[in-house]
């Protein structure tokens, strides 16, 4: 059985191996999953991402942040049903403004040095999904709860 600790360090090495998640907003009750370049906080009580502002997902999360972010180490082969870990985060959303934007867009930038155009462009917002509980899947079935203590 595994601990607390060792689900979070599988969480954080997750999070250092995978570029991308996927965040589902809503608007109305009708899910929307978009595609996002993120990085995770070590302590694992953030995620966040950058999305232009004109987005659908912008929209969504500024008018209900709920949301839920999965991320996964599959490669799409058969061996992900044994092998692959899938995480989905729930919590809410903000943008991030003024004095904090900064070093998030560091660390931000620290994984994603291709991304600083569009990280840095006015027109872009900073999220911080403040992260609730964890939902860990592994071996296709075996499911692993960790809830943030807030």
């Amino acid at each position: 059985m595994e601990t607390s600790a060792d689900i979070q360090n599988r969480l954080r090495n997750l999070f250092k191996s995978q570029n991308l998640a996927v965040v589902a907003t809503q608007t109305g009750g009708q899910p929307y999953a978009s595609l996002v370049a993120f990085v995770g906080a070590d302590d694992l009580r953030h995620i966040y991402f950058v999305t232009a502002r004109t987005t659908r997902k912008f929209s969504n999360l500024t008018s209900d942040s709920r949301v839920a972010v999965l991320i996964n180490s599959s490669i799409n082969q058969e061996s992900d049903f044994h092998d692959a870990i899938a995480i989905t985060v729930t919590g809410n959303a903000e943008e991030i403004k003024d004095s904090e934007r900064q070093p998030i867009i560091e660390l931000y930038l620290a994984k994603h040095p291709y991304l600083e155009d569009f990280a840095r462009s006015p027109s872009c917002a900073l999220i911080r999904v403040t992260a609730r509980s964890y939902y860990m899947v592994q071996n296709f079935q075996s499911v692993m709860e960790f809830h943030i203590d807030q």
